[in-house]
């Protein structure tokens, strides 16, 4: 007569699976709260206004949740950076003043700090994408790094109000459509086709905004 397995043993199977359908039910509703939070985000950013931010700071803390559960590290440590500018964002656009002492506003980059942002993102990259493809078992690597790298730079200037940050997340947007495809996150890769159409929407209501090209 065989004998039978301990109980420990029999209880193992059905408690790992109902561990991973809560954590994957937990990732699910945060992603589609996020896609809300984010999208309600991106309107009030195009209109410049400030409550922006608080929005990005919960968006970003349910993102996080889900990129790391997909193993997205690059992506889910580019929220909590993403909290910390938010947090400065809104401060700056409460309470930030341009180098002429007035308050921020719309504006172009010059020239030169168009160059630096290029250099940033041109460094950035590539050590991101190293760091992740050695020191974790991402599966994206290079794609998660761009992602992570360019949205770093167009948060940074979107803190001050540059235009120019819309053509990041264009490029970020793009990018990050198709790594979401490739992670199986189908309402993140929607979201973030939307997302490209109000980058695009963006540009042109802040280089409105802005006039002349510096």
């Amino acid at each position: 007569m065989s004998e039978l397995a301990p109980l420990p043993a029999l209880l193992a199977a059905p408690i790992d699976w109902l561990r991973a359908e809560t954590l994957h039910g937990l990732s699910s509703r945060a992603e589609l709260i996020g896609a809300l939070l984010g999208l309600a985000m991106v309107v009030c950013n195009i209109r410049v206004h400030a409550a922006a931010w608080p929005l990005a700071i919960l968006s970003s803390a349910l993102y996080g949740l889900v990129f790391w559960n997909d193993r997205l590290y690059g992506s889910a440590a580019l929220q909590l950076l993403f909290i910390v500018v938010a947090g400065l964002g809104w401060w700056q656009w409460l309470h930030g003043r341009e180098t002429d002492g007035q308050a921020l506003r719309v504006r172009w980059l010059t020239l030169r700090q168009r160059l630096a942002a290029l250099l940033a993102l041109a460094l950035l990259w590539p050590l991101l994408a190293l760091g992740l493809h050695h020191g974790t078992d991402s599966g994206a690597a290079w794609l998660d790094a761009f992602v992570t790298a360019g949205s770093v730079v167009a948060q940074v200037l979107l803190v001050r109000k540059r235009v120019e940050h819309w053509w990041g997340w264009v490029a970020v947007n793009a990018v990050a459509i198709g790594l979401f495809l490739q992670q199986g996150l189908l309402l993140s890769a929607g979201l973030y086709g939307l997302f490209l159409g109000m980058a695009l929407l963006g540009l042109r209501a802040w280089a409105r905004q802005a006039g002349a090209r510096a």
